[in-house]
C-alpha cells in the first residue's frame, strides 16, 4: 500500500510532524537511518550512567514542547534557576534571574561580579524582553546578539561575566553572533520557564513522540539515498508517497535537497565525569568567568538521580567546539567548582561535530517548509535552533502537507 507520507527522519520535526499526519487520519511512514528515534537528542547509557548526546535541556516555557509532550509522564527533574559563576579572583558568585528573584538579584550586583548600574539595565533589558510579543521580538534580524546588548548599555563586566558566559554553552557561540531576536527568545524562556532534564534521559522525549504512533509508522535501520517529487531511495528500494517531508538535520537535509539553503553548523563537545562526593550540592549551571574552557558544567545528578546506577554523582561539563585535551578540562573544572577534580573518573565524551545550527543576522525565524511538488523540509534549521524550533517546524511542515493534500 502507497503511503500517503513519507517522512525521512525521526528526529523531533519529524515525530511532531508524523504524530499530527497520523491524528489526521493520514498514512503516513517515518524513515530513519540509526536504530533509535531522536536524531541529534539521544541519551547514551555508558556503565549504567545515562549520558545525553551532548549537553540538552527542556524549558518548560516552550509551548510547542508542552503541546506535543506528555510532560507530567517524562517526570522532569528541574536545575535550579540562574547560575554559580566562578570570577577571576576565585570567588563563587551565584546570580538568580532578575525577572523571578529580584532581591537576590540586588545581592548578586553588590558582590562584585558587577555593578548596581548594570544590574539595573540587565533588570530593565528583561522587562523590555518580557513585555514584547514574541512575534515581534522574533523580527529583530537585522542585528547580532552583541550589537543588541549593546545598544541598551550591557557592556563591560556584567557581558563578560555573565551575560556571555551563559549564553555561550546556548548559543554554541561565544561571540555573540546570532541574531538578536532568537537571543531575546532565548533569555525570555529561561526568564519564565523552568530548565530540566526528563528523569531516563533527553532521549525519553523523542522515545515518547515515537511510542505514540500507530504500530507500522516508524521504520528504524533506513537509509535514504535520495529524494525527489513522491520518491525516496533507500539501499532496500524505491518508496513512492504523495508528499515527501525531508526532516534530518540541515546537513543530510541540503546533501537530500540540492539548492536548498542550510545554516552552518556549531559544534560542542560534553565530557562525562563521575565521583563519589558531587563538587556541588545544589544543581545549577556553573560558569566561568575568565573566558576559559568550559562553557558550563552541572552535576547532572542533583537534579536526576536516575542518571547514575548507584549513589555516584554524574557531572556534564560542555566546551565550544571540538574536543580539549581531557586533563586540561579537568583542570578547570577543578578551579570552577573550588573542589580537587584529580579522583574523577573520565567516564565518556560526546563529541557533536554538527550540534546546533548558526543563526546569525538576516535569517528569518521562519523559513519556508513548502518546496513545491509535494516536497517539503523541517527541522531545526526551518525555525529556531532548539527544541522549540524543531517541533514547531514540524507542526509547520505537516500544516503544509495537509494543505497540499487536500486534506
Amino acid at each position: 500500500m502507497t503511503p500517503d507520507v513519507l517522512v525521512v527522519g525521526a528526529g523531533l520535526a519529524g515525530l511532531r510532524a508524523a504524530q499530527l499526519l497520523t491524528h489526521r487520519g493520514l498514512d503516513v511512514v517515518v524513515l530513519d537511518a540509526a536504530d533509535r528515534p531522536g536524531g541529534r537528542m539521544a541519551t547514551d547509557v555508558v556503565d549504567g550512567f545515562r549520558c545525553d548526546r551532548g549537553f540538552q535541556v527542556l524549558n518548560t516555557s516552550y509551548p510547542a514542547l508542552r503541546a506535543a509532550a506528555n510532560l507530567p509522564a517524562l517526570d522532569l527533574r528541574a536545575f535550579e534557576p540562574g547560575a554559580a559563576i566562578r570570577g577571576a579572583g576565585g570567588r563563587l558568585h551565584r546570580f538568580t534571574n532578575p525577572a523571578r528573584r529580584p532581591s537576590q538579584a540586588v545581592a548578586t550586583a553588590v558582590d562584585g561580579l558587577f555593578g548596581v548600574a548594570d544590574k539595573a539595565k540587565l533588570v530593565a533589558w528583561t522587562a523590555r524582553v518580557l513585555a514584547a510579543p514574541p512575534s515581534r521580538t522574533a523580527g529583530m534580524i537585522d542585528r547580532s546578539a552583541a550589537q543588541d546588548l549593546a545598544a541598551a548599555g550591557l557592556d563591560g563586566p556584567v557581558v563578560e561575566r555573565f551575560l556571555r558566559p551563559f549564553l555561550s554553552g546556548v548559543l554554541g557561540e561565544s561571540a555573540l553572533e546570532t541574531s538578536a531576536g532568537y537571543v531575546r527568545l532565548v533569555w525570555r524562556s529561561f526568564a519564565l520557564g523552568t530548565v530540566a532534564v526528563p528523569a531516563e534521559g533527553m532521549g525519553a522525549l523523542p522515545a515518547q513522540l515515537a511510542a505514540g504512533l500507530p504500530d507500522g509508522v516508524l521504520r528504524l535501520g533506513r537509509r535514504v539515498t535520495t529524494v525527489r517529487p513522491g520518491v525516496v531511495h533507500t539501499a532496500d528500494g524505491e518508496l513512492t508517497a504523495r508528499a515527501v517531508l525531508v526532516a534530518t538535520d540541515p546537513v543530510t537535509a541540503g546533501t537530500l535537497l540540492p539548492g536548498l539553503d542550510v545554516a552552518p553548523m556549531h559544534a560542542l563537545t560534553t565530557y562525562y565525569h563521575v565521583t563519589d562526593t558531587p563538587p556541588a550540592e545544589l544543581p545549577v549551571l556553573h560558569l566561568d568567568a575568565t573566558r576559559g574552557p568550559v562553557a558550563n558544567t552541572v552535576v547532572l545528578t542533583r537534579a536526576a538521580p536516575g542518571y547514575s546506577p548507584d549513589r555516584r554523582s554524574l557531572i556534564s561539563s560542555t566546551v565550544l567546539g571540538a574536543p580539549q585535551p581531557e586533563p586540561e578540562v579537568r583542570r578547570e573544572l577543578a578551579r570552577i567548582y573550588g573542589r580537587p577534580a584529580g579522583g574523577w573518573e573520565h567516564l565518556h565524551t560526546a563529541d557533536v561535530r554538527a550540534a546546533l545550527p548558526a543563526f546569525r543576522p538576516g535569517h528569518p525565524v521562519r523559513r519556508d517548509v513548502a518546496l513545491g511538488d509535494g516536497l517539503f523540509v523541517a527541522g531545526d534549521h526551518r525555525d529556531t535552533p532548539s527544541t522549540q524550533g524543531a517541533l514547531v517546524s514540524g507542526r509547520r511542515a505537516a500544516q503544509a502537507v495537509l494543505a497540499h493534500l487536500g486534506v
